[in-house]
Order: structure tokens, then C-alpha cells, then sequence
């Protein structure tokens, strides 16, 4: 079985299942840079055309807002965990039926930080991190 490739679709096909209907640029490549090839997404690379029409592995371009907003979701990851905590406590003390760490002000300003988190990722300033939703002043005291 030969394997092509056709720079027009950034395709591959073989002789078996497209001899037939091979695009009109189609060239023929080893199965060894097939294999070199197929492996692309994993080497966060993609496939492009050299001058003469053959494929040739390439950098993925950098986006820069893709890789912010990669950042952003585990900063705010690493603030839903930190907090996790503070809920689990509060709640196991409330099923106990003693006092709380939090008072009931604490426990809300808590909960609605936690869901400007979860909402920041769909926030219109997304991902710029001067507009990250803010802590209640007192959490820190209580991160410690």
C-alpha cells in the first residue's frame, strides 16, 4: 500500500481506499514519515507544505491568549481548592451543631467568591488578570 499526501487538503491517503480519487497534488511519502507525521498533535506540532508541496512538521504558533487563559483556570483552580476547606469545615461544624469557624456573613461572602471563580473563565475581561475576581479581605486569616 503507498501512502500520499495532497498539500490542497492537508490530507493523507492510500492506494488502497483513494486510488481512484487522489487530489491532483498528491505525492507519495514513506511510511515512515507517515508515522513521523500522524505523531504531530502529540509533539505539539503541525504538518504544513515545504515549497515543493512535501510535508514537513512545523511549531504549533504560540497564542498567547490560549495559554493565558490556561493559566487563569488553574490560578483559579488552585483558589476554588484552597478554599474547599473553609466550606467542608463550616458545613461539618454545622451538621455537628456547634459554632462555626465562620460567622454567617463570612460564610456568604465565601460562597459568593467562590462562584465569581467558577463565573470568571466566561467573565468579558477574561483572562486579564487585573480583573480576577477578589477575595473577601478576612480570608487570608483564615488560610493560614
Amino acid at each position: 500500500m503507498l501512502i500520499f499526501y495532497a498539500p490542497s487538503t492537508g490530507g493523507f491517503y492510500n492506494s488502497v481506499d483513494h486510488f481512484k480519487n487522489l487530489p491532483e497534488d498528491a505525492i507519495e511519502i514513506s511510511e515512515e514519515v507517515y508515522r513521523e507525521l500522524f505523531a504531530a498533535p502529540f509533539l505539539n506540532k503541525c504538518i504544513e507544505s515545504d515549497g515543493r508541496g512535501r510535508p514537513v512538521l512545523s511549531d504549533l504558533p504560540v497564542d498567547r491568549t490560549t495559554l493565558q487563559g490556561a493559566s487563569e483556570k488553574k490560578w483559579r483552580d488552585a483558589q476554588l481548592s484552597i478554599t474547599d476547606r473553609l466550606v467542608i469545615r463550616d458545613r461539618d461544624e454545622m451538621d455537628d451543631g456547634g459554632a462555626t469557624t465562620l460567622d454567617q456573613t463570612q460564610y456568604t461572602e465565601l460562597q459568593a467568591y467562590r462562584r465569581e471563580l467558577r463565573d470568571w473563565p466566561q467573565d468579558e475581561f477574561f483572562p486579564a488578570a487585573g480583573h480576577r475576581p477578589v477575595a473577601p479581605l478576612w480570608l487570608a486569616e483564615h488560610l493560614q
